[in-house]
């Protein structure tokens, strides 16, 4: 029997002026400088639990894809530790998965849901309620640049390359506050994704927020162990519609959450994935 959740998840309403919308960082609100020019949209809708059907949803087909691995590094602490002993193992993982010849891991981020606190600075950083992909196609372009030597990137650019996250949880269950992913199948690229540019003090980056579209099938895996992982794809180079390009994704509040379970703690990693 299918199961799902019926949930309101923010959508994104860009600005009314036609303005370019946009995400600052760093804004002074203290002196009147919106973080966001654009609203939250909320609507209510379906998500599927598909466990016991994961093998629907491949990287290729729905944008992103399920599987069952534990990770060698447990703590999820210490940076320097995250990168020297999880950085490897999921580099070897994903290659494993995709069959990718080259894996590049180029940020990390550790979320563990604290109630009633801003999720405002590197060390407390919140699940996300609001749909969107990380990266657009001339952001993924633009972090192969940033993080490859000028010698080594052009040739890179000719193969094929994606940006791909490694997302699990971390100490227990994700009951809490679970992810929830857009079956690219259901996506209308070009209407239903808006840039968002990303701005940093020192540079700019750019983001997908997504528009509602009430044909949007939302996926989860119910109660994901730390012994499991997604593949979520935020970019491929490949165009010509023969495979999903993204998967937008959400965090978002299940009302069948038991009373008392532990806030959710999840770490996700960025990567450059490349193909001979």
């Amino acid at each position: 029997m299918t199961s799902t959740a019926t949930t309101t998840l923010n959508y994104l309403l860009a600005p009314l002026d036609g303005s370019r919308p946009y995400t600052d960082i760093n804004a002074d609100t203290a002196k009147g400088k919106p973080v966001n020019n654009w609203l939250k949209d909320p609507h209510e809708m379906q998500i599927e639990d598909v466990r016991g059907k994961e093998e629907l949803y491949k990287l290729d087909s729905a944008g992103f894809q399920y599987g069952r691995e534990a990770a060698k590094h447990t703590s999820f602490l210490n940076d320097d530790e995250i990168e020297r002993e999880y950085y490897p193992e999921s580099i070897d993982l994903i290659k494993k998965v995709t069959g990718a010849t080259k894996v590049v891991i180029f940020d990390h981020t550790v979320r563990r849901r604290r109630p009633g606190e801003l999720g405002n600075s590197p060390q407390k950083r919140q699940p996300v309620p609001q749909a969107h992909v990380d990266q657009t196609p001339a952001a993924s372009v633009a972090r192969v640049h940033r993080h490859l030597s000028p010698t080594e990137a052009p040739a890179f650019l000719r193969r094929r390359f994606q940006i791909i996250n490694l997302w699990r949880p971390i100490s227990h269950a994700a009951v809490d506050w679970p992810l929830a992913l857009c079956d690219f199948r259901s996506v209308d690229f070009e209407k239903d994704l808006t840039p968002v540019a990303l701005i940093y003090p020192d540079r700019e980056g750019e983001t997908f927020g997504v528009k509602y579209n009430p044909n949007h099938k939302w996926k989860y895996l119910k109660g994901m162990t730390p012994e499991e992982f997604v593949l979520i794809k935020c970019s491929d180079s490949v165009q010509d519609g023969s495979v999903a390009r993204l998967a937008a994704h959400t965090a978002f509040q299940d009302p069948n959450t038991p009373e008392g379970a532990p806030p959710r703690e999840s770490i996700e990693l960025r990567t450059l994935v490349f193909y001979d």
